[in-house]
């Protein structure tokens, strides 16, 4: 079977072109990552474009230069775009610059030394093999969040591919009367088309898994979060709450929950409208997320309703608790929201190994009751003792 060079490198083109104008359209409306690497497969299948059109003009002409140049930077450029969206990702900032350098130091230097072909053949392919090393390295690395094997599919389509472009830069630096052209159907030449039509569509596939996988994550976030607070939702927090309980009946430490209510919340709607009470709310929710420790559980449980478990906690921890979130509420609430804000609660501590977390959130739920009846603005144990008054 003949495999023209020219012919495998057409094919390619025509297959990122494809994709470029596809992905919008399959992966819909997406956030910063995904843009990213949409972005990427557009303007390097511009630049293959440009490189194949580079080879139908006078050699060494403006015209050329101008098209393998352009190339060569959206090549690079396509590179640096999907480093930076495979780093998202894996969850992390963008933390390598040295993809993007290598963008633009790339076809500097090609066009610098573009009379010479050995020169640009071998600069333009070690400088894309060291780029590639970079988005490599970026994938193997530990995500920050759970991903799919889509990142070793793409580990491996980019060694394979960095070990023949690798091979075509040195053939053309220093073995140039056997590769004197972009064209010339070398065997390695050959290899590299028919491994660079291969790794484009495996790149796709990451992409897409890519990308399901970011779109999961935001599924599971979405089902356990409250969408306004961030705080979990009350279907989320039953469940952890529950095999939290679990956990401490088996090796019999001290758990707390506690019910808290915001005091006057309708009035604050009445007065100050509802986007007031939304942050409120926020507001609320990240108070006691700041005030709790490691391992224990913020909800909501609906309206302006908030429950707490509390591992390894007993009164003294409860009232600690307490008294940060008042504490809080009381130096920087009214600067923040324009308006005092003050809650009630009620705490229950497991009375027994067999005590069960619907049983905790009834006595909860009536001390929290009994705090309201006394006034707000306080919160009471179990026993309707006042543990802390405003």
């Amino acid at each position: 079977m003949h495999l023209d060079i020219a012919t495998l490198l057409f094919a390619m083109t025509v297959c990122m072109v494809s994709m470029a104008v596809a992905l919008p359209a399959v992966m819909g409306p997406v956030n910063e990552p995904a843009r990213r690497a949409q972005a990427g497969v557009v303007v390097q299948g511009i630049a293959w474009a440009l490189l194949l059109l580079s080879g139908l003009v006078d050699k060494g002409s403006i015209t050329d230069r101008a098209l393998s140049t352009l190339a060569m930077a959206g090549i690079a450029g396509g590179l640096a775009l999907n480093a930076a969206a495979f780093d998202l990702w894996c969850g992390r900032a963008v933390s390598s610059r040295a993809p993007a350098l290598i963008a633009v130091v790339l076809p500097v230097g090609y066009l610098l030394g573009f009379s010479s072909y050995a020169f640009r053949v071998g600069w333009a392919n070690v400088l894309l093999t060291l780029q590639m090393a970079f988005v490599v390295a970026t994938v193997w690395r530990e995500p920050a969040v759970p991903v799919g094997k889509w990142r070793w599919l793409l580990v491996v389509s980019l060694l394979a591919q960095m070990v023949i472009t690798l091979w075509r830069g040195v053939l053309g630096a220093f073995f140039t009367e056997s590769y004197p052209t972009f064209l010339t159907p070398h065997p390695v030449n050959i290899a590299f088309a028919v491994i660079a039509n291969a790794t484009t569509v495996l790149s796709l596939m990451a992409v897409l898994l890519a990308h399901r996988d970011e779109a999961a994550r935001e599924l599971e976030r979405l089902a356990t979060l409250d969408g306004l607070t961030g705080v979990l939702n009350r279907r989320a927090w039953m469940s952890r709450a529950s095999t939290e309980m679990a956990v401490s009946i088996r090796y019999a430490y001290p758990v707390a929950v506690l019910m808290i209510d915001l005091d006057h919340f309708k009035q604050i709607n009445d007065s100050h409208g509802h986007d007031a009470g939304d942050r409120a709310l926020v507001f609320i929710a990240r108070a006691l997320q700041a005030a709790v420790r490691p391992g224990d559980l913020v909800g909501r449980f609906g309206g302006e309703e908030f429950c707490v478990l509390m591992n390894h906690a007993d009164h003294a921890a409860a009232r600690g608790f307490d008294a940060r979130v008042r504490a809080h509420l009381e130096s920087v609430g009214e600067r923040e929201l324009g308006f005092s804000l003050a809650f009630s609660a009620g705490i229950a501590m497991r009375d027994a190994p067999a005590d069960t977390l619907g049983a905790m959130l009834k006595r909860a739920d009536a001390t929290l009751y009994g705090a309201k009846a006394q006034g707000r603005s306080r919160t009471l144990d179990a026993n309707g003792l006042r543990l802390q008054a405003a």
